[in-house]
């Protein structure tokens, strides 16, 4: 085993020998087993984007192209995945397999589409990939950012030691963390969290840069624990909201000069989101694998399909207390991207007055993993939905959906949304 597999490996947010906890709204949930028959995490075929784009360069079928920065073929990649540059997030806390080459003058900077995560720290040849197998969930890999023309791209099986456990919902996942970083970026061994839209934003961001303008919602952003003794304790004197990095960071070598606030705030939804979708996918396919199914698996199956529900449609969203704004292109081109109905209305479509959405329900109910999903786990998320979109249920953890709310993402999926059962036709209460 190399040095860097002898690691606590991590592709994307790993918080190394940093024991995480998970925030106040999210739920412990047990690890489903990988090597279940029904799911065969390393032996079943691939069908994530990473896999289809190593077809294709080993087939001549695409080339990439270098660049003449030590960027090698990053930018190349980018391209090929789909991967706008402006959704450049910057991490610098030491929470990666590559913690001797990340340091607040030198952060890792995270690119994702709904399908695919890159990671890419100054001064590495390697960058770090999750890409999201519809029916497995996100795959990890590695490759050389000057060789990937000729080696490819390489699939790492220790990832799970971190990326398989209570941070991603018991299966193979994705997540945001926050830290309290020293002066090297080292994290401290305590309150370490994981983070998404229910989380406040005072517990976010530690250990990442965030240029926005927010009022004064403060977060853990821009700042170190500079004094030893007191490794809980930021710098209160760093200035948050901040619309660029000069004096911070020397951004000559990254491909963005800023972390933008809207980026990170999608990608910190859209993990929790994944790890949803992948869990009630895995639990429904060894449950039918199995056959009868208990008592106490089916309630837990039901379970986690309403808590997938309850976290599509935002409840319990921390609202924003002053409007943000981003730095970045990424609050216009992330919507661009969206299917719109006929009164040009998209489910990424951004608010960021009160909340992070205009249209509360994910936009991930188009990927190509929700709709991977088995037919009868499917089915009943829909009529959950529904239930809720019809004001069927007003319950109290769903009053942040107003009438209008409710009835405007009815509208949009009605015409957006293939495959949607007939019932969603019938005019909300």
């Amino acid at each position: 085993m190399s040095w860097k597999t002898s690691l606590f490996f991590s592709t994307l947010l790993l918080l190394v020998a940093v024991p995480v906890t998970v925030g106040p709204a999210q739920e412990y949930l047990p690890d489903l087993d990988f090597q279940h028959p029904a799911i065969q995490y390393y032996d079943s075929a691939l069908y994530d984007a990473v896999t289809q784009l190593a077809e294709e360069l080993e087939s001549g079928d695409i080339e990439l192209a270098a660049s003449e920065d030590d960027t090698g073929y990053l930018v190349s990649i980018l391209e090929e995945l789909d991967i706008n540059i402006d959704s450049q997030a910057l991490v610098f806390s030491k929470t990666s397999f590559q913690a001797p080459k990340i340091a607040p003058d030198n952060p890792r900077a995270i690119f994702f589409n709904d399908d695919v995560a890159v990671a890419y720290v100054r001064g590495s040849e390697e960058i770090e990939i999750a890409s999201i197998d519809p029916s497995l969930g996100p795959i990890f890999y590695t490759a050389n950012i000057n060789k990937v023309d000729k080696e490819g791209f390489e699939r790492h099986e220790i990832c799970l030691t971190c990326h398989l456990g209570p941070a991603t919902s018991g299966v193979p996942g994705l997540f945001v963390g926050s830290v309290f970083p020293g002066p090297t970026g080292s994290p401290s061994p305590v309150d370490a969290i994981i983070t998404d839209h229910r989380t406040a934003f005072a517990d976010r961001w530690g250990g990442w840069y965030v240029n926005a303008s927010s009022g004064q919602q403060k977060d853990r952003s821009n700042a170190i624990a500079p004094n030893p003794a007191q490794p809980l304790v930021l710098d209160e004197f760093v200035e948050r909201n901040l619309t660029h990095l000069f004096g911070k960071v020397n951004t000559n070598g990254y491909l963005s000069p800023v972390s933008d606030i809207v980026g990170l705030m999608t990608f910190e939804h859209q993990t929790q989101m994944v790890n949803y979708i992948t869990r009630v996918g895995w639990e429904e396919r060894i449950a039918e694998y199995e056959g009868e199914r208990d008592q106490m698996q089916q309630l837990q199956i039901d379970t986690d399909i309403d808590a997938l529900v309850s976290y599509m449609l935002f409840a319990g969203e921390v609202p924003l207390k002053e409007p943000v704004v981003g730095v970045s292109s990424f609050t216009e081109t992330f919507p661009k991207r969206g299917i719109r109905d006929s009164r040009g209305r998209s489910l990424r479509d951004f608010d960021l007055e009160t909340r992070l959405f205009r249209y509360p329900l994910s936009y991930m109910i188009y990927s190509e993993s929700f709709n991977a999903l088995p037919e009868r786990v499917k089915g009943e998320i829909y009529l959950r939905l529904f239930d809720v979109l019809s004001g069927g249920d007003r319950s109290e953890r769903f009053l942040h959906l107003s009438a209008s709310d409710r009835r405007s993402i009815l509208e949009i999926l009605r015409e957006t949304k293939a495959g949607l059962p007939d019932y969603f036709r019938v005019r909300a209460n």
